[in-house]
C-alpha cells in the first residue's frame, strides 16, 4: 500500500487503549497531531498526565481514562458513561496488550496464560461491546486492531500465551468486521513488527533497542487504516521491516 498523508481528524473522537506509553502513546500523539480528540486509556496515571501535557503543548485535545483492561465492570460503563460526554466514537484503537510468559506450552502458568487472554482478547471483545453504539453513530468509524505476525501468521516456540491470544483477537475482530459490512464501520488490523518497545525488551533482553524502529514510525499504518478511503474488512496492514 502507498503511504497516506495525515489526514484531517479535525472534529473525530479517537480512543486508543495502552495510551500511555509504546506504540499506544506514539498512536495516540500522531492521532492528536492531526486534530483528533484523543481519549487515552492505560493503567499509568503519571504516563496518562505526561502524554496529555505533550498533547496539550502541540494544541491538541485529550482526555484520560486511567483504567484497568482486566476490570470488566468498568470496561462494560465505559460505552455509557462516554455517551454522556460524547455523542459518537470515530476510531477505536485497540493497541493495549499482555506478553504472557515465554515458556513451553506444558509449563507456562494458568495465571499467566489467563492474563493475556484477558487483555489481548476479553477486554477487547467488551470494548467492542460497550462502544459499538458509539461507532456505529459515526458516520465513519474505524477500528485499528494492534497484533503480531506472531499468532496470526507465524507459530514461534514459548510463544504460546501470546500467539493463541493473538490469534483469537484477530478472528475477533475479523468477526466483527463481517458484522458491520452493511455499516459506516471498518476495522483494520495492524502488525507492527518489531519496535523499540517496553514489550519487546521484556521478550528480547539481550536485544540492542537501538537498533529497532521508534513507535512513532507506526503512524503511517494507523492513517492508513483510518482514513475515510479505507473501505476493507480486517484487511492487514503490515510495517514495511
Amino acid at each position: 500500500m502507498t503511504q497516506t498523508l495525515q489526514p484531517d481528524l479535525s472534529g473525530q473522537t479517537a480512543l486508543v487503549t495502552g495510551a500511555s506509553r509504546g506504540i499506544g502513546r506514539a498512536v495516540a500523539l500522531a492521532l492528536a497531531g492531526a486534530g483528533a480528540h484523543v481519549l487515552a486509556l492505560a493503567r499509568t496515571v503519571g504516563g496518562l498526565e505526561e502524554l496529555d501535557d505533550e498533547i496539550a503543548a502541540a494544541g491538541g485535545k485529550a482526555s484520560l481514562i486511567p483504567a484497568d483492561l482486566t476490570a470488566f465492570d468498568t470496561i462494560d460503563q465505559l460505552g455509557p458513561a462516554l455517551a454522556g460526554r460524547f455523542s459518537k466514537l470515530d476510531i477505536l484503537v485497540l493497541n493495549a496488550g499482555s506478553l504472557g510468559e515465554l515458556a513451553p506450552v506444558p509449563d507456562i502458568s494458568a495465571t499467566a496464560w489467563r492474563r493475556a487472554f484477558d487483555v489481548n482478547v476479553e477486554a477487547n471483545w467488551r470494548l467492542l461491546r460497550s462502544l459499538d453504539p458509539l461507532l456505529r453513530a459515526s458516520d465513519r468509524a474505524r477500528i485499528a486492531v494492534m497484533t503480531s505476525r506472531i499468532g496470526g501468521e507465524q507459530a514461534r516456540a514459548f510463544w504460546g500465551a501470546y500467539a493463541a491470544s493473538k490469534a483469537a483477537l484477530e478472528m475477533l475482530a475479523k468477526t466483527y468486521a463481517e458484522e458491520t459490512r452493511s455499516s459506516k464501520i471498518r476495522v483494520a488490523i495492524i502488525d507492527p513488527g518489531a519496535m523499540r518497545t517496553r514489550m519487546r525488551a521484556e521478550a528480547m533482553p539481550g536485544e540492542d533497542p537501538a537498533t529497532l524502529p521508534d513507535p512513532s514510525q507506526i503512524a503511517p499504518l494507523v492513517f492508513q487504516a483510518v482514513s475515510p478511503d479505507y473501505d476493507g474488512v480486517a484487511e492487514r496492514f503490515v510495517r514495511q521491516r
